[in-house]
């Protein structure tokens, strides 16, 4: 509840309607504490005071009844028939929703073709409709506003629920023979409360108009009781000659109903789980760049050069430093290999490259990304955008989520070619054919016209692929392409990958976590552990004579056929979160060869011609492996 509070307070906007919101509902609490004038007592002989007049802070009306008071009764009463109609309607819509998405079948369709033939009739002839029918009347009002809404609600929470009541846990919870209304209330309701907590904070603003607006006609609160609707339909009629009287409740209703709009949209962000990691603003088109130590001079090692690469995600008081210091570089037509644990910086490091780290909450705090003896690190972002993709270019690891799922794989590469190049659609046509049969994709043609779904994970990832290709990249950064591929998918990707490097001089960063590939595709390897380059060197090198605990121990874990050779190991303990990381050594808790001296002062990556390593008791002397 605190965290939930704390995301909130960061919404300005959200906060300033909690506080007029706030301070309206208490008023409207005290109200009947506070010396006012009674709300009904007519005096003819004063009406239509002005405000500030002895007596009558805001005026009186066409009858002389007190305009504060009747403004704050009138609130009172607005508020609690808003409120009251939005709890109504969010409990019998969400308990049809439920229902109709849990039950499906029969019971899915009879429920919602009721809740359809309601939503078939304009929302406020509807009401009008039901108070003509009951009568005139402030509780009829409430009837009325609360069945509008219900189609709504039962609308919103039938979609998530059908969503909910095909997953594991709910299948396990009726093999644990659990009844249906068990499962509902522990099962599916906790689930779908958020939702029900979200669309109530954006809809109570327009059930206290719509009570208004049947209180304005006549329908809802009756003389001489009075709410913010039958005020201001009191008052039209005077509103060229004393027009205090209607401005003083329209104000009212638009403070009332800014402040509950501003706060439901607030509550909203604050309950998305998406958004708690972050700040509640759009992500902007870069990643913001705060670098506090001078540049680091370019060594023109390759096509890319990283030097000491900083990357931090700044979530509220905490400072998560996912890079911290990485220096990597890649020549035309080479294949470098990144590899580590989950969390260990490497998707952070690659997507720092071309400023795609989200801000906020992402920052580059230091070193630099060099393209060409180009420093990327803080371009402007046309520069930005016009590499991404050109020279540069991304495969992402789920070709699923990569893939726009409403748009023809022809339609999605023709927009990446056209985003660079001025071409026509036949050409890009032609082109998007041929960069679907360089990535082998069987009749080509034909498959322009399919959508995402209809092709399987294999080919999805080839797509993937001929897109990065779209334009002649230099380099390809392909984050764990194949982790989601069967075996011999993910030979056949990795066998492409090879053939278009060796024939079109690409240089690849390959991001995996898997020995094995990098033994079958990279020229070099560099391990990564805690946002740290902890081992580097060309990869026969490296898988011959590992120098560092970490990579001996990644190298321990991948099996080998002709089982029974050996113990398949495992790693223990966890990787250091990297807002707390300890001194020395970050591996040093898991390490089986930790000394007293490897948790005290920095460690440097030491660097012997082809091979680095940052560790004070390597497994193999770096001399050794360096010959």
């Amino acid at each position: 509840m605190t965290g939930f509070l704390k995301l909130l307070a960061r919404n300005r906007l959200a906060l300033a309607g909690g506080i007029v919101l706030l301070l309206v509902v208490l008023l409207a609490l005290v109200t009947p504490l506070l010396p006012l004038a009674e709300p009904n007592v007519t005096n003819t002989s004063a009406r239509f005071q002005r405000p500030f007049s002895d007596g009558a802070l805001l005026g009186t009306d066409h009858l002389g009844r007190d305009l504060l008071s009747r403004l704050l009764w009138g609130t009172r009463l607005s508020l609690a028939v808003g409120f009251a109609a939005a709890v109504v309607a969010a409990t019998l819509g969400a308990a049809i929703g439920i229902i109709a998405g849990y039950y499906g079948g029969r019971t899915d369709n009879l429920i919602m073709r009721g809740v359809d033939m309601l939503m078939a009739f304009p929302y406020i002839l509807l009401a009008l409709a039901i108070v003509a029918a009951l009568g005139p009347g402030l509780f009829n009002a409430l009837i009325a506003v609360a069945a509008v809404n219900v189609p709504f609600f039962a609308r919103n929470i039938r979609g998530i629920t059908v969503g909910i009541a095909h997953k594991e846990f709910v299948d396990a919870a009726r093999l644990a023979g659990l009844s249906n209304t068990k499962i509902i209330l522990t099962e599916i309701l906790p689930n779908v409360v958020p939702v029900i907590v979200i669309a109530m904070s954006t809809t109570i603003g327009w059930m206290i108009l719509e009570t208004a607006g049947l209180s304005f006609l006549g329908l809802g609160s009756q003389p001489p009781q009075a709410d913010l609707g039958s005020m201001l339909g009191e008052a039209r009629s005077a509103l060229i000659t004393n027009p205090h009287t209607s401005v003083v409740p329209g104000v009212m209703i638009l403070i009332i109903v800014m402040a509950i709009n501003l706060l439901g949209d607030g509550v909203r962000d604050a309950l998305d789980p998406r958004l708690k990691s972050g700040a509640l603003s759009r992500p902007m088109a870069s990643t913001m760049v705060r670098r506090r130590d001078p540049v680091p001079a370019p060594e023109g090692k390759g096509l890319l050069e990283v030097q000491a690469l900083q990357t931090q995600f700044h979530v509220r008081d905490r400072i998560y430093r996912a890079v911290g210091g990485v220096s990597l570089h890649v020549k035309p037509g080479e294949c470098l290999g990144i590899i580590g644990e989950s969390g260990s910086g490497k998707s952070v490091t690659a997507l720092s490259v071309m400023g795609l780290v989200a801000s906020p909450p992402g920052v580059i705090t230091g070193g630099s990304v060099r393209y060409d003896g180009e420093d990327l690190i803080g371009a402007p972002y046309r520069k930005l955008r016009d590499m991404r993709g050109r020279n540069v270019a991304y495969i992402f690891q789920d070709p699923q989520a990569t893939l726009h799922p409403l748009y023809r794989i022809g339609d999605q590469l023709i927009e990446a070619i056209r985003a660079h190049h001025g071409i026509g659609r036949s050409e890009g046509q032609a082109r998007a054919i041929e960069l679907l049969k360089a990535v082998r994709i069987p009749n080509a043609e034909q498959r322009l016209t399919d959508f995402p779904h209809e092709m399987s994970g294999g080919m999805r990832q080839r797509v993937g692929i001929a897109m990065a290709l779209a334009n002649d990249p230099d380099i390809i950064i392909a984050d764990e392409p194949t982790t989601a591929l069967d075996v011999t998918v993910q030979a056949q990707i990795l066998s492409l990958l090879d053939d278009l490097r060796r024939s079109r001089g690409l240089a690849i960063i390959f991001i995996t976590h898997d020995f094995g590939v990098v033994g079958q595709l990279c020229d070099r390897v560099a391990v990564m552990y805690a946002g740290r380059i902890v081992e580097e060197g060309p990869t026969q090198s490296v898988l011959e004579t590992p120098t560092h605990p970490y990579t001996t121990r990644l190298m321990a874990c991948v099996p080998e056929l002709g089982g029974g050779r050996r113990r398949l190991e495992a790693i223990p303990g966890l990787p250091p979160v990297v807002d707390k990381l300890p001194e020395g050594c970050a591996f040093a808790d898991r390490c089986d060869r930790v000394q007293a001296d490897c948790r005290a002062g920095e460690i440097v990556l030491e660097r012997q011609g082809t091979r680095a390593v940052r560790c004070l008791h390597p497994v193999t002397p770096l001399t050794e492996a360096a010959e």
